[in-house]
């Protein structure tokens, strides 16, 4: 089975999106199920892993709707109050009747504080997510991100931990440091996982190369290994620089030299727990 780790639904007329303006070009419209599903069937994905695009009830309750309604979702990465631990504990027991939520994240890179995921609120409830087998995304663009992960990682480490887009390495700019190596300090904890995702946004959008995701693709490969690593497209945001089936076909060819059928399928579905 392939699993698309990473993709997003959006809806203008219903949601809010604050990050969501008429500059973002092809992202400003509703992006749904009928967009998508096209697009697996020529990719040949079979599943795909929902993940929130905004930090509301709202809408992780709209995600979970379509979920139900279409049988390619798996699973639900959705959103719940973390910085209030008491709110947390009910939208976790609301949401334990729904079979496809599966995991939470935060835009913790819209935040103003670069600290707010080790707020001991969040410390807390993240304390519970791990206590119900939930999930967490973490979607880190800065370097002390990645640093709160090791933070996290210690603090709860029966809480599984995915590292969304490989962290943003700044692809365009050819930097290294200092993300590999805040890369290789979280991949040391066994309760860390990564996504290969959302790199094309990364790269330039109009002249990017597949020589030019190598080097991060595989300093990935060697510190995650393919039982902690898991392929998404990161859809409909990659749309700015390449179509779907441009971004399978290119993250199915850097990942040539691994187990591709753990990293195309295995670890997305051991880790958010669906068939």
């Amino acid at each position: 089975m392939i699993v698309d780790a990473h993709q997003h639904f959006w809806d203008l007329e219903t949601g809010d999106y604050p990050w969501l303006t008429p500059e973002a070009g092809v992202l400003y419209r509703t992006y749904a199920p009928h967009d998508l599903a096209p697009e697996l069937v020529r990719a040949g994905v079979d599943r795909t892993v929902l993940v929130q695009a905004a930090d509301s009830c709202a809408e992780t309750d709209a995600l979970l709707a379509l979920a139900d309604a279409h049988d390619f979702v798996g699973a639900v990465v959705g959103w719940i109050p973390l910085l209030r631990p008491a709110e947390a504990a009910e939208a976790i027991a609301r949401y334990a009747a729904r079979p496809k939520f599966r995991g939470v994240r935060h835009l913790i890179h819209e935040e103003p504080d670069p600290d707010w995921l080790v707020r001991d609120e969040v410390l807390e409830s993240l304390g519970l997510l791990a206590a119900a087998g939930l999930t967490f995304d973490v979607v880190s663009l800065l370097p002390r991100h990645l640093d709160h992960v090791v933070t996290l990682a210690g603090r709860h480490p029966s809480l599984k931990i995915v590292i969304d887009h490989l962290s943003k390495p700044r692809i365009k700019d050819h930097e290294w440091e200092p993300w590999a190596g805040g890369l290789a300090r979280a991949a040391r904890f066994p309760n860390v996982y990564a996504k290969v995702s959302g790199l094309v946004t990364e790269a330039d959008h109009r002249n990017w190369t597949v020589e030019d995701l190598r080097p991060y693709v595989e300093h990935a490969v060697e510190l995650f290994g393919p039982d902690r690593l898991m392929a998404g497209s990161d859809w409909p945001v990659a749309l700015q620089a390449a179509d779907y089936r441009t971004v399978w076909e290119v993250t199915g060819a850097l990942l040539g030299g691994t187990d591709r059928d753990r990293v195309l399928g295995d670890t997305a579905r051991g880790f958010y727990g669906f068939s």
